[in-house]
């Protein structure tokens, strides 16, 4: 006949303690958020928009992963060398170059091994370095 009131009392407790999760849930989703937000920013800051290579662009080669057999001294070799073309685009991180027979390596490289050369601007100097020459000393 009547309602128990014991019941209606743990029905109303129940409900405060359902509320009371939905608000600590809303504050952690609310920091999980922020805190996402955060390392986006901490990862994206040293990103770059990949470059749009074609085919015939102008590249140098990094020398860092070649070995130069007649030089021996790393630190005096050039960083990149010669101007080569490119002969296709394989991926967007991979592209083929037109190297020459000697050199004895892949021709796709990653495009991390490349970069763009730049042409010299007009009525700029280019100094050529003196040729130094050294006598051999007999011990």
């Amino acid at each position: 006949m009547g309602e128990d009131i014991r019941r209606k009392g743990k029905m109303e407790k129940a409900m405060e303690f359902v509320e009371k999760l939905k608000k600590v849930q809303e504050k952690a989703e609310a920091a999980l958020k922020k805190t996402q937000e955060e390392i986006k920013g901490y990862t994206n800051r040293n990103r770059k928009e990949t470059e749009e290579w074609k085919k015939e662009d102008k590249v140098m080669l990094s020398t860092k992963d070649l070995v130069f057999k007649e030089r021996l001294v790393c630190k005096l070799v050039e960083k990149y060398v010669g101007l080569y073309r490119i002969k296709e685009v394989v991926l967007l991180n991979a592209v083929k170059l037109r190297l020459p027979s000697s050199m004895r390596i892949h021709p796709v490289v990653n495009v991390s091994q490349v970069v763009w050369y730049k042409e010299q601007v007009k009525k700029q100097r280019k100094k050529e370095g003196k040729l130094i020459e050294v006598e051999e000393v007999e011990e």
